[in-house]
């Protein structure tokens, strides 16, 4: 209901509380899908609820969470500063604290999800995840290795927030410094006291991955698969696209495991990803400042099948000769091979033209 693996735990967690802790009420810390998948499955049970999110928290998902029935709390540039804000708010009104992933019953629901992919696929070789606090990861490992205990599990982090990795280095969770990241998601500063003895125990391998090529996994994944990712639900994917794992010729299995993504970025996602591809094309013209000059561009990029979506004019700038003027065209094309095409034509016509990056 909520999109994302996130409903397992918290529907788990709260399926063994008493009637006393529903009556208390329930308070959480989250970036996001945790929150969601809290206030829906409480209120489903009548519990009341309070969630604690990151002020950087996407829009659509502190929106979504009340409308689920939670109250918001916006509190901290960050996960860490949230959760310490939420511990306070649960002793002073006494409510029961349902954590993100640093919980028993909680990794233990995300775990069903490693028993339904090897009921669905039994002869996988290895399951490619993204890690965050590693209640995800350690559950689906815990549960898939009972399974098939010589079954590779590989966890994949925001290079910008390594806080498990590092926790494994030193043996001990170490809080990580705080960093902007498209896979908000899994961007937890420091891992738990439960879930890194499980990630030590039955991981093979940890592996990061960049923001750019997270970015790249999702305009794939909404591009091939018609399927929308958040940024955290993509980093499995953007590993294996990377190269990062060495499980080439293996049987994988890699989840996609949250799709609620800020409309705002997305669209950011896919025009940087056009950019890079060579399908959106921006080129600084200086030509004639008189009638026809703009037309007889256009012209070009016409005959030549590309479309003009933006046009910008400086008279003033660039070291514009008295006059001439600076045109900025944006356009899309087909790729590579067509923006080749379309400045050979461009220098038959004359047109002097640059790059703008």
């Amino acid at each position: 209901m909520t999109g994302s693996f996130k409903e397992r735990g918290a529907l788990n967690r709260i399926l063994v509380m008493t009637d006393d802790e529903q009556r208390r009420g329930v308070i959480a810390a989250s970036a996001g899908n945790h929150a969601q998948a809290v206030a829906y499955h409480a209120t489903q049970r009548s519990i009341r609820s309070q969630i604690v999110m990151p002020i950087t928290t996407p829009i659509v998902k502190a929106m979504r969470t009340q409308e689920y029935g939670a109250e918001v709390i916006l509190h901290g540039a960050s996960f860490d500063e949230a959760l310490a804000e939420a511990f306070r708010r649960r002793d002073a009104e006494d409510l029961m604290f349902l954590h993100a992933f640093n919980d028993r019953e909680v990794i233990a629901g995300q775990g069903t999800l490693g028993i339904e992919m090897l009921e669905q696929v039994p002869d996988l070789d290895a399951i490619v995840a993204p890690i965050g606090g590693g209640g995800l990861l350690g559950g689906i490992a815990v549960a898939a290795k009972a399974i098939k205990p010589d079954i590779q599990m590989i966890g994949v982090e925001a290079a910008r927030v390594p806080s498990m990795l590092q926790a494994v280095r030193e043996g001990h969770p170490v809080t990580v410094p705080a960093a902007a990241t498209i896979a908000d998601g899994i961007a937890v500063r420091r891992a738990g006291e439960w879930t890194l003895p499980l990630i030590q125990k039955y991981i093979d391998e940890l592996v990061t991955v960049e923001e750019e090529e997270i970015a790249n996994a999702i305009l794939l994944l909404l591009e091939r698969e018609k399927t929308l990712a958040e940024g955290s639900g993509a980093a499995a994917i953007a590993a294996l696209l990377n190269h990062r794992t060495k499980l080439k010729g293996k049987r994988v299995g890699v989840l996609v495991c949250g799709g609620n993504i800020d409309v705002s970025m997305l669209s950011r996602i896919i025009e940087r990803g056009m950019v890079r591809q060579g399908r959106l094309v921006r080129m600084r013209f200086e030509v004639a400042d008189h009638p026809g000059s703009l037309q007889g561009i256009c012209a070009v990029l016409a005959a030549n099948r590309a479309n003009v979506v933006e046009l910008v004019h400086d008279r003033s700038h660039y070291g514009v000769g008295i006059g001439n003027t600076s045109i900025d065209i944006t356009f899309e094309t087909r790729g590579g091979s067509h923006v080749e095409e379309l400045e050979q034509a461009l220098d038959a016509a004359g047109y002097r033209h640059s790059h703008v990056q």
